[in-house]
Order: C-alpha cells, then sequence, then structure tokens
C-alpha cells in the first residue's frame, strides 16, 4: 500500500516529465467532463447517458479520492474552492438518479478544476511564456467562463421551456445580456424566482467581469525577472524580493 501511494504522489506533485504529462491528462480529462455535461444539459437522460455519467463520476471519485490520500492537511484541501466543488459533482451525479428534476448545471463547476491548482499552475508557468505573461487575466477569464456556462445552464434547466428551438442559445444570450446589464428585453425570467436569479447574474457577473477587467489593464503583480533567484511577479511597490531579499529595480511611471 505505501507503494501505491508513493506512486500517487509521484504523478499528482512529482517534477519527472511523466507526473507534468499525468497532470496535463487530467486537465484534459476535466475539458472533456464540462464540454459532455454542457452539450447534454438539457438532453434526454435515458439509459446511455446514465452509464456515461456514472463511468465519468467514478473517474472523478477516483480522482478526489487520490488528491485527499495523499494530502498533507486533507481539511485544508476540503476547503480549497475546486474540492468543493468536485464534492457538489459527485453529489449531484448520485442524487440526479432519484430526482425528478435536473441537476446538470451543478456540473458545470467541474472547470473550477481547470485552473485552480498549485502543481498544475507551477506547471503552466514554467511551461509557457504566455501564461507567466498574463496569468491574472487567464484565471479571472477562466473564472468568468466557468460563472456563465453554470449559470447559462441553469437557466436553461429551470427557466427555458423544453420545446424551445434553440434552448442553449436562448439561455446563453439572456444571462450576457442579464451579466453586462444591457436589458435588452426580449427574453425575460417573469417569476419571483426568475427575477432573483437575474439578480444574482448581474451582482456575481459584474464583479467577475470588473475583475477580467481589471488584471487586463491594472494587473495586480508586474512581471520583472529578479537578477538573483529569477523570480517573475512582484508587488508593483516592491524593492526587495520577497524569495531571495535582491534589490529589484521595477520601472514604474510614478504616481500622478
Amino acid at each position: 500500500m505505501a507503494n501505491i501511494k508513493q506512486t500517487v504522489k509521484y504523478l499528482y506533485i512529482g517534477h519527472d516529465p511523466i507526473s507534468v504529462w499525468f497532470r496535463y491528462l487530467l486537465i484534459l480529462f476535466d475539458a472533456i467532463t464540462i464540454i459532455f455535461f454542457v452539450s447534454t444539459a438539457n438532453g434526454a437522460h435515458g439509459p446511455a447517458f446514465t452509464v456515461a455519467s456514472l463511468i465519468i463520476g467514478f473517474f472523478i471519485v477516483l480522482d478526489f479520492s487520490a488528491r485527499l490520500w495523499i494530502a498533507k492537511d486533507r481539511w485544508k484541501l476540503l476547503r480549497q474552492i475546486y474540492t468543493l466543488a468536485d464534492i457538489v459533482v459527485i453529489v449531484s451525479l448520485v442524487v440526479d438518479l432519484f430526482l425528478p428534476w435536473n441537476l446538470a448545471f451543478l456540473r458545470i463547476l467541474r472547470a473550477l478544476r481547470l485552473i485552480h491548482s498549485y502543481h498544475l499552475l507551477r506547471d503552466l508557468r514554467r511551461d509557457s511564456h504566455f501564461f507567466r505573461t498574463h496569468e491574472d487575466a487567464v484565471i479571472a477569464a477562466i473564472n468568468l467562463l466557468v460563472f456563465v456556462f453554470a449559470t447559462s445552464t441553469a437557466v436553461l434547466v429551470f427557466f427555458i421551456p423544453e420545446n424551445s428551438p434553440h434552448a442553449y442559445i436562448d439561455a446563453l444570450y439572456f444571462t450576457m445580456a442579464t451579466l453586462t446589464t444591457t436589458g435588452f428585453g426580449d427574453i425575460t425570467l417573469a417569476t419571483p424566482g426568475g427575477k432573483l436569479f437575474s439578480v444574482f447574474i448581474m451582482i456575481v457577473g459584474v464583479a467577475l467581469f470588473v475583475r477580467l477587467a481589471q488584471a487586463i489593464f491594472m494587473p495586480q503583480k508586474v512581471r520583472h525577472k529578479c537578477s538573483n533567484c529569477g523570480l517573475y511577479r512582484h508587488d508593483p511597490d516592491a524593492v526587495h524580493c520577497k524569495h531571495c531579499g535582491e534589490t529589484l529595480r521595477i520601472e514604474t511611471g510614478g504616481t500622478s
């Protein structure tokens, strides 16, 4: 058993190419499951769908169990946002078999696994110059996309008629019109629950949109390579490197 645990640790937190490729394959699996959950959110849920959902759920449980098994601080792991999202997805896959309504919109939360992992962030920072340069914007964009697709799927499941010829497009269109406060009014949710859900989209969506704009135009970190240790991201007003203490000379435009 100790050898198996050591192997799992090697795959999940190792530095060798095999470990890195394993983590990238996990991200590919996450992306495939998200596409599956989005595309089947409002479709006919027959035996084939049930079997596919259970198979996906089995691998998600395996991944979740492996992370929990090798974690140094399991309670800390259980408090992470992507861990809570995995728990919600697993519960929805099981409970959905016994409920008359569809919980497919909850499974979109699986998308939080795409980026909120320390080891994945470390891999991307090392392997991708684009990610190193635009890390804040990439993370903010993924958070916004997760919110948009999760809320669009919730609108699709609970508020859009099943016989609508363009159900998902209508749900996505309503979400974006509400999020941006454009308010065309051609698609509205007239029920009290629908109105409250619209308010939720406005408040949370605008906050995420502003965070994305801030990450693009006013990043929280500046890119300046430390001449001693190579640390690449620093606070805008940093004088010394937080990693090694080397004096930094970050070019700034000053304040007005």
